[in-house]
């Protein structure tokens, strides 16, 4: 089965882009398997399938017959190959038989294959076929988002504040953290998301120590902090925030602990522009909290990038020297983490643009303690 859709923007130019950079790379095609990746150039949403893109060819997308129906509907600029056998080997099978029009080097993701699945292109496409290692090559191209995308972000993340804001008032003494962070899934069903864009954290009182702590069955208790990490998916865009309250009138150093996490988050914020280096906005973020002491304590970093995957590229980290673009995305999420004790973390979803940062999950963080 083979089909063709005429090809529309946003995808023609993503294509487009992707083909210049194989071109600039001196590959002849690139064989996909990432579905975000899948998605982003064709518009196909589904959970397997296989691309090739190539200089001199149109494109392919493999998928099968679970798919047949939605790759039809949603797959744009590419031709369908509807197959019953593994679908690397198809691809594979026909490279091998193209072998001429891919004299030269073919791309994979190596992010993303497994070394079963390299052997099976191999060994189907033969040993005429010369398979290299692509990098993050898509994902390099999907860091900075066009308008399209960005505005499906703009909603994404005003659904997460939203859904954020009226779930203060039930985090409170005696509710169970799994119950809660069921509560804000649900609640961001109702508003619309296609879902959590990851599971949701609530985590409180000594567990709040532990950045990527589960919802538990622990109960909340009174006088303790409590994180609170969630973000929508909307279209199949993320959003990420945090914030952490405190379940009653905050003693002076928790005070102390909160407004330190504050002001490294709006250094990290502030540096986020057009043409600075990812680890400049880590190092912001970082030399604040070394200046009160505390930098021990944040044991991450500062951010990362956020789209069709919540965690996505560039990584706001120490040392990381790709220049943040204009339409990227990030998630600056500054925490400190004491053992025996809890911790706070905020966080927000920021768009690098040409005026400067933008807040994208505005809610506030002035009304943090509950009692």
């Amino acid at each position: 089965m083979a089909s063709e859709k005429v090809n529309s923007p946003p995808f023609r130019s993503r294509q487009e882009r992707l083909l210049a950079r194989l071109e600039n790379e001196g590959l002849r095609r690139l064989v996909i398997t990432q579905p975000a990746n899948i998605f982003y150039l064709t518009g196909f949403r589904g959970s397997a399938g296989a691309a090739l893109f190539g200089t001199m060819d149109p494109a392919y997308l493999w998928v099968d017959p679970r798919y047949a129906l939605q790759a039809g509907e949603q797959a744009q600029g590419t031709k369908l190959k509807v197959v019953r056998k593994p679908l690397l080997k198809s691809v594979g099978e026909f490279l091998g038989r193209h072998r001429r029009s891919v004299a030269g080097r073919v791309g994979f993701e190596d992010s993303y294959i497994t070394f079963a699945g390299l052997t099976t292109l191999r060994e189907a496409a033969g040993p005429r076929v010369r398979f290299e290692a692509a990098g993050n090559v898509v994902e390099e191209l999907r860091a900075a988002k066009d308008a399209g995308e960005i505005e499906l972000m703009r909603q994404a993340a005003s659904l997460t504040a939203r859904v954020l804001e009226g779930f203060r008032a039930k985090v409170r003494p005696g509710v169970r953290e799994s119950d809660l962070a069921a509560e804000i899934e649900y609640q961001m069903r109702l508003e619309g998301a296609d879902g959590a864009a990851f599971a949701t954290i609530v985590a409180s009182g000594p567990r709040a120590a532990l950045p990527h702590a589960r919802a538990s069955s622990k109960e909340i208790l009174r006088n303790e902090l409590v994180i609170v990490d969630c973000g929508a998916i909307l279209a199949g865009y993320a959003a990420d925030m945090t914030r952490t309250y405190y379940t009653g009138p905050p003693p002076g150093r928790v005070r102390t602990l909160y407004e330190a996490v504050r002001e490294a988050q709006q250094c990290a914020i502030e540096s986020a522009r057009v043409g600075v280096k990812a680890g400049k906005v880590d190092r912001a973020a970082r030399e604040l909290l070394d200046r009160r002491g505390l930098g021990k304590y944040f044991t991450h970093s500062t951010g990362h990038g956020v789209g069709l995957d919540v965690h996505e590229a560039p990584r706001l980290g120490r040392g990381q020297k790709e220049q943040l673009q204009a339409g990227t995305v990030v998630a600056v999420e500054p925490g400190i983490y004491l053992e025996g004790f809890g911790g706070l973390r905020l966080e927000d979803t920021v768009l690098v643009g040409n005026q400067g940062p933008e807040v994208l999950t505005s809610l506030t963080k002035d009304d943090w303690y509950i009692g």
